[in-house]
C-alpha cells in the first residue's frame, strides 16, 4: 500500500506535549479483527488488512508507512482529585490520517507498552478490554453516538499480571483527536508554574486550527473554542442519557475536546432503569451515576475554563465573568437536547408538557423495575399497531403500565404530526439491540479462551442496531437474573 502513509501535526508542537516511544514487541500477534469500512476510509488496502504483516504492525512489532509513535502528556481530576500528570501510560499515537472526506484523524495502540507516563505499569492491555472497547465503540457509532472507532484488535500471545495472569492484546483507536480537558490542565499548570509559558496558548490555537477553524473568524477566538466544546459536549452526554449509557469514568483526562465518546472502561447500559445507577467498581459514591453525568459534565468543562482563562481577558476578574457565562450555557443545551431526544424517543411533540411527563415517566419506570431499552422498543411496536400486551409485561404492577400508556396514547392522539413520521421518528431513535453488559461479558470470557465466536456475532448484530435481524432475537433480551452484570472495571 504505498500511498498510505501517516502525518504528524501534533509532533510539530513543543516537546512538552510529548514523549518519543516505541512499541514494546510481543511474541505472538494475532488479528483477531479488523475493521473493513474503516480502513477504507482511512485509504488502507483491504489486502493488508488481512496478511499477517498488519498483524504485526497493529501489535506494535513493525512500525510502517511513517508511524512515528509518541505518548501524550496530560493531567487530569480523577473522581475529583487532582493528579498533575497522568499521560499516555499505555498508548501511542503513531500517527494522523486524512480520510477520503479530508478528516484529519488520529491512529493509537492502546496496550502497547510502557511509556515515560506509566508510573511503574507494564504498559499492556488484556484481552477483556479490547474486546470491551471494540464492540462498544463499534456500536456507539452504529447508533449515532460521537465516538472513537475501532480499527483492530490483535492478541499478543503472552500473558500479563493483573489480580490474574491474563492473555494480552493491543486495540488500535481512530479519533479525530486525544486532546482532553486534562491536557489544558497539564499545561495550564505547566505554565503557572513557570511564568512567561504560553503553552495553553499554544494548545488551544491547535485545536482550533485543526477542530474549530470557524472560531478563528470570532472577536475572541477562545471564547469561541469554549462555547464550541461545551455545545459539542451538551449533546453527546443528552445521547448517552437517551441510550441509558453511563460512562463510569468522566475524569478530566477522559473527556475529549472535539465531543467524542472516549475510554470504554467501566462503562454500561442499563438494563432495569434506575435515574442513579451505576455500574463501575471504582465509583462507591456514584459520581457517575446516569443521571449524575450532565452534573459532571458541567463541573469538567468548568476545569477547561479555568485552564483557559488567561486567553479569555488579561483581568482575571474579568476573565472568570466571561467564563463562567459561556459555561452557563452548558445546561440549557443540554436540557434541550435532552428533552428533544426523548420526545423523539416517544413519538411526542417537544413542547413544554414533555419534560414534565418524562420526569413522570422515569418515577414509573423506576417504581416497575422496567428494562430501559425494551421499554422504547415496545412502545415503538405499539405506535406501530401492534397489540400492548408486550409493553405492559414489562412492569411490575400492570395497572401502572396501563396507566401510562393510557396517559401516552392521550398526548401521542393529540398530535398532528402524520403517525408514520411519528412512528419514523422513533423507530431512528429507539434501538433494537444495545451492547448489553451480560452479551459483552459473554464475548469476553469466550475471548479469554481463545474463542472469538461471540464476538464476532455480537460486533456483526450491533452494527445494525435499528434493524430486526432473524435468529438474533436473543441479543433484544434483557439478562437472567443468573447473567445480571453489577460491576464493570477499568481496563487497568
Amino acid at each position: 500500500m504505498p500511498e498510505f502513509s501517516f502525518d504528524h501535526s501534533y509532533a510539530t508542537l513543543p516537546e512538552a506535549f510529548y514523549s518519543p516511544t516505541q512499541p514494546a514487541t510481543v511474541p505472538e500477534p494475532y488479528l483477531i479483527k479488523t475493521n473493513e469500512t474503516l480502513a477504507d476510509q482511512l485509504g488502507i488496502d483491504l489486502e493488508f488488512l488481512h496478511s499477517s504483516e498488519a498483524a504485526e504492525f497493529f501489535a506494535g512489532n513493525k512500525m510502517q508507512f511513517n508511524a512515528a509513535p509518541i505518548a501524550m502528556a496530560y493531567a487530569g481530576h480523577q473522581f475529583g482529585g487532582w493528579s498533575p500528570q497522568l499521560g499516555d501510560g499505555r498508548a501511542l499515537l503513531i500517527g494522523e490520517v486524512v480520510d477520503k472526506d479530508g478528516l484529519r484523524l488520529d491512529v493509537q495502540l492502546k496496550g502497547s507498552g510502557r511509556t515515560p507516563y506509566s508510573r511503574g505499569g507494564d504498559g499492556k492491555s488484556g484481552i477483556g478490554p479490547v474486546l470491551r472497547e471494540y464492540i462498544v465503540s463499534e456500536a456507539m457509532a452504529a447508533l449515532g453516538v460521537p465516538t472513537t472507532r475501532a480499527l483492530a484488535a490483535v492478541s499478543t500471545g503472552e500473558t500479563i499480571m493483573r489480580e490474574e495472569p491474563l492473555p494480552g492484546a493491543v486495540f488500535t483507536r481512530v479519533a479525530q483527536s486525544h486532546v482532553r480537558v486534562g491536557t489544558f490542565q497539564y499545561f495550564a499548570a505547566l505554565d503557572h508554574s513557570t511564568p512567561g509559558n504560553s503553552y495553553v496558548k499554544t494548545l488551544a490555537d491547535y485545536v482550533i486550527d485543526r477542530h474549530y477553524p470557524h472560531a478563528r473568524d470570532d472577536t475572541n477566538p477562545y471564547q469561541a473554542l469554549l462555547r464550541s466544546i461545551i455545545k459539542r459536549q451538551a449533546h453527546l452526554i443528552a445521547q448517552w442519557m437517551g441510550l441509558g449509557f453511563i460512562h463510569g469514568v468522566m475524569n478530566t483526562d477522559n473527556m475529549q475536546v472535539v465531543g467524542e465518546t472516549i475510554d470504554y472502561g467501566p462503562c454500561a447500559f442499563i438494563d432495569v432503569f434506575h435515574p442513579d445507577k451505576k455500574f463501575s467498581s471504582i465509583d462507591r459514591q456514584g459520581r457517575y451515576a446516569w443521571n449524575n453525568q450532565p452534573n459532571i459534565g458541567l463541573w469538567n468543562l468548568a476545569r477547561l475554563a479555568e485552564a483557559l482563562l488567561p486567553l479569555f481577558d488579561e483581568d482575571e476578574t474579568i476573565a472568570i465573568q466571561i467564563a463562567e457565562t459561556i459555561a452557563g450555557e452548558f445546561m440549557p443545551t443540554f436540557h434541550q437536547r435532552l428533552l428533544e431526544i426523548f420526545s423523539e424517543k416517544v413519538g411526542l411533540p417537544n413542547s413544554e408538557k414533555i419534560d414534565a411527563f418524562m420526569q413522570s415517566t422515569f418515577i414509573t419506570m423506576t417504581k416497575n423495575k422496567v428494562d430501559f431499552t425494551l421499554f422504547f422498543r415496545r412502545l415503538t411496536q405499539v405506535a406501530g399497531g401492534a397489540n400492548s400486551a408486550d409493553f405492559l409485561d414489562l412492569f411490575e404492577e400492570y395497572q401502572a403500565g396501563q396507566d401510562w400508556l393510557d396517559e401516552w396514547s392521550e398526548l401521542y392522539d393529540k398530535d398532528e404530526t402524520s403517525s408514520s413520521e411519528r412512528l419514523k421518528r422513533m423507530q431512528e431513535r429507539n434501538p433494537i439491540y444495545i451492547p448489553r453488559n451480560h452479551r459483552v461479558e459473554q464475548a469476553i470470557q469466550a475471548g479469554m479462551n481463545n474463542d472469538f465466536t461471540l464476538f464476532h456475532e455480537l460486533v456483526q448484530v450491533l452494527s445494525n442496531p435499528f434493524e430486526a435481524q432473524d435468529g438474533f432475537e436473543k441479543y433484544e433480551l434483557p439478562p437472567l437474573p443468573a447473567e445480571e452484570v453489577r460491576r464493570t472495571f477499568c481496563g487497568t
